[in-house]
């Protein structure tokens, strides 16, 4: 057994945990729209298409926010094709993921789509075929009340009330070779402040992400932040940062590795955008919006990323995610929130089939994937201000991360319940951690609200339709509460969540 402890006080303060960092993606790509959030004919399917099973699920998963519609398909998107009447719409090739896009769901039914979940919508402008004027079009499209002809025409389409999109990325992806309508960092800077500047005109109050670098791996990582930034930087809100867990050598170990990377990564894109302020001897902060994070790497190549005949939502990148995935999960989550001072904006991508937390059957069963586990329980207990965790744990080296805590932990004080919510992944793989959590500068706990583990002894265990809770969260049985805190056995390779109540 390994001893560790969690030191916690209210007056170290990451920052206050804006709850959009619990959002997810939606993309027209393979069966995430078509049989995932959208089936029309389905047993629990409403007058407009949309899958009832999964609106529970998603309300369960507790998503906040959702980025649509794209993705590498935004980037071909023209978002005239998706509205007006359905039967009326236009069936194009999608060049993104080599499929047929039949438009049958666009930007209405996306909202009704979020109306109906309880989620806010952020959209994206396609800056990759097109440019700052339509992306103007498009906002004034959804947001303005009426009296224009683009007004006019959304309510024409039975959308009387304007749709009050805030959040908007511009762009996706676009130092990506893979990505239509590449560009280099001084074309998309320039393109990025141009189309900020026309939306601003229009609609002062929208939140606006600009592209960071795709991928930490690309030659342009670093230099492309850096220099749209000096092109972009007084007219854009935030800068993207999109990152997968791969798992190549199949070592357990190695992949929880991914768990540091990833808040390397946030925290190398943070001190590049201060670098620009700097040198600006500008006091504003760029934030950080992680719209696209999750674990991703069985399913990326071949039949799994294009099929032949340009087929209508195909079956691709439908990873199964297993026992190993959540916990990857679980620590990411810790990322994200340990990095509250910076990082408002986070989407799990995707939400449905395509890499997503839930999965569905055409005309069939919905269930949830192992990584839908973590993300619903952080969801629903973190709130608050994030506390800065000082961790003490035995550390090991790994590849990804020269030195790779045992105890990976996260957690929230809320002053107005009086609540702490503890999120704690072992990731030692063979020994029990005895955890104690220490609170100081805060009322004593009284009572233990929440205590839950998420425990299997496969890492390869998966839920499948027919066995849809083989891996799902448990009571947690080893814990007390303590005059100034909380100890806990947690089993090796585990990811828990305590929620304590103080006076």
């Amino acid at each position: 057994m390994i001893r560790t402890r969690l030191t916690l006080d209210r007056d170290f303060v990451v920052g206050v945990l804006d709850r959009r960092i619990f959002g997810a993606f939606v993309e027209h790509l393979g069966r995430c729209v078509y049989t995932g959030i959208y089936e029309p004919g389905h047993p629990t399917a409403d007058a407009q298409g949309l899958r009832g099973d999964v609106l529970a699920l998603t309300r369960e998963l507790g998503v906040t926010t959702v980025r649509y519609p794209g993705g590498n398909f935004l980037s071909g998107y023209d978002w005239e094709d998706g509205v007006g009447p359905a039967q009326d719409r236009p069936v194009r090739l999608d060049l993104a993921w080599h499929s047929t896009e039949t438009n049958r769901f666009g930007t209405n039914e996306f909202i009704a789509w979020c109306r109906a979940a309880g989620v806010a919508p952020m959209l994206g402008v396609n800056l990759g075929t097109r440019g700052a004027d339509a992306a103007r079009r498009y906002l004034e499209y959804c947001n303005h009340p009426g009296g224009t002809a683009l007004s006019d025409l959304r309510r024409s389409h039975g959308c009387a009330q304007p749709h009050g999109v805030r959040d908007w990325c511009l762009g996706n992806e676009m130092d990506a070779p893979w990505q239509i309508g590449q560009k280099t960092a001084g074309e998309y800077g320039r393109l990025a402040r141009d189309t900020a500047r026309l939306m601003r005109w229009l609609s002062p109050d929208v939140q606006l992400i600009a592209c960071g670098s795709s991928n930490r791996e690309l030659p342009t990582f670093g230099a492309w932040e850096d220099q749209v930034l000096e092109q972009c930087f007084d007219e854009v809100d935030y800068l993207s940062v999109h990152t997968y867990f791969e798992n190549p050598h199949a070592d357990t170990w190695e992949f929880l590795g991914n768990i540091d990377r990833m808040d390397l990564h946030i925290k190398e894109v943070a001190a590049i955008a201060d670098a620009v302020a700097a040198r600006r001897h500008s006091l504003k902060r760029i934030l950080l919006a992680v719209d696209e994070w999750n674990i991703w790497y069985k399913a990326r190549a071949g039949e799994h990323a294009r099929q032949p005949g340009w087929p209508q939502a195909p079956r691709l990148i439908e990873e199964v995610y297993n026992f190993e995935d959540a916990l990857a999960a679980g620590g990411a989550l810790s990322v994200l929130m340990n990095n509250a001072g910076r990082v408002k904006i986070a989407c799990l991508a995707q939400l449905v089939n395509a890499i997503g937390a839930i999965r569905t059957e055409p005309g069939g069963a919905a269930w949830r994937q192992t990584i839908f586990h973590p993300f619903a329980l952080a969801a629903r207990h973190a709130r608050g201000q994030v506390l800065r965790c000082a961790v003490d744990a035995p550390a090991r080296r790994g590849q990804l991360h020269p030195e790779m805590p045992y105890l990976v932990a996260s957690a929230t004080w809320d002053e107005a319940s009086g609540r702490i919510a503890v999120f704690a992944l072992n990731r030692h793989l063979s020994e029990e951690q005895d955890l104690r959590i220490e609170l100081r500068g805060m009322p004593a706990a009284v009572s233990l609200h929440a205590a839950v583990e998420l425990h299997h002894a496969d890492m390869n265990a998966c839920n499948t339709e027919h066995a849809p809770d083989a891996v799902a969260p448990h009571a947690h049985g080893r814990v007390q509460l303590e005059p100034d805190g909380l100890r806990a056995r947690l089993k090796p390779g585990s990811w828990n969540v305590f929620v304590l109540g103080t006076r």
